[in-house]
């Protein structure tokens, strides 16, 4: 999206360091050059998510803020033809559209309104929570496994770091109802799964509530119908502990654009355009998904190591072959 000069510039770090600790033994490794990119950022949402709806705009799209959907409108025989919702006056607004793409997260309206069920659910068993400090040097991304956790650091903005740890759904519960409250939790937690990461903060401050899940859904929903398409967490949702989501989102976007794109072309028609975006929306989430609710069993730390690896190579095959396709629209992208 020619955005990474960009995002950089806002001041989210370029992280050229990931820090590997398994019982306790600590491997650091230099971020290889992939595609032209010789680094990882970890930006805050609220700085991206602005970034991408001036990108937008800037590219011809029509960005209305402040409006809240409601539920999706269709016809007398079911297809989906715009949005009902209200505006910040709480003014009833009616949009139409040929198409209606719900990217609305985990609780999607969209995919509510539609009746888009799952087609696989792998269950709930991991928990993730995370908060953002700062007053420390964050030099590298970190990742500490240890039995029964994970956890790690992601430095960002404002030379914060959002810090977080992954354990079973029972173990964060029973945490959680021993302690005062999710701070207190979150400390007991991060104690256990990454004791020299949880003493060096006593010299941070915390800067956020402490957020997250504690039963992460594992599940696969339709993805098209009749006028609509689902992408992101509005579609396909996993245990945060791979740590992936957002790349998810950005990959079935394109996939989908793509498909948009030949569809109001006039190349496919729009039940064929769809239909292809969820096939290959489907083969590219299979090898991660899979290996997301195998780690979230917590097996041994030999164990959770190697699926770890087999996560890395699987992330790097991806990247590349979306890397390869061409950009939807036939626009060459300038690299960032």
């Amino acid at each position: 999206m020619g955005l990474l000069d960009a995002v950089i510039a806002s001041g989210a770090p370029a992280i050229r360091q990931v820090a590997f600790t398994a019982d306790a033994e600590t491997i650091t490794r230099t971020v290889k050059t992939k595609s032209g990119v010789d680094c990882l950022v970890a930006p805050r949402r609220y700085v991206l998510d602005t970034m991408l709806a001036e990108a937008a705009a800037t590219a011809g799209a029509t960005v209305r803020t402040g409006f809240t959907v409601a539920g999706v409108r269709l016809d007398d025989v079911g297809r989906a033809i715009g949005v009902a919702g209200h505006d910040r006056d709480g003014n009833r607004v009616d949009i139409c559209a040929r198409h209606v793409v719900g990217a609305d997260g985990l609780g999607s309206r969209v995919a509510r309104s539609v009746g888009a069920g799952p087609v696989e659910d792998r269950g709930a068993s991991g928990a993730t929570q995370y908060a953002y400090f700062e007053g420390l040097d964050w030099p590298a991304i970190e990742f500490i496994s240890r039995p029964g956790s994970f956890a790690g650091v992601f430095p960002t903005h404002g030379g914060e770091a959002c810090v977080w740890v992954c354990t079973p759904s029972s173990v964060a519960l029973d945490v959680r109802r021993g302690t005062g409250g999710a701070e207190e939790a979150f400390a007991v937690l991060l104690e256990r799964a990454a004791p020299e990461l949880s003493r060096r903060l006593r010299r941070a401050r915390r800067t956020s509530p402490v957020r997250g899940m504690l039963r992460a859904p594992n599940h696969v929903r339709q993805a098209h119908g009749p006028g609509w398409a689902l992408v992101g967490d509005a579609g396909y949702h996993r245990d945060p502990v791979t740590g992936h989501g957002l790349s998810d989102a950005f990959r079935d976007a394109e996939l989908l654009a793509a498909a948009l794109d030949g569809a109001l072309r006039g190349e496919a028609d729009d039940t064929e355009a769809l239909a292809g975006y969820q096939r290959r929306r489907d083969e590219a989430l299979r090898e991660v998904f899979d290996l997301t609710c195998d780690l979230v069993t917590y097996p041994s730390v030999p164990d959770f190591v190697e699926l770890t690896k087999r996560l890395g190579t699987a992330i790097d095959t991806e990247a590349a072959a979306l890397a390869a396709l061409p950009v939807p629209g036939g626009h060459e992208l300038v690299p960032a």
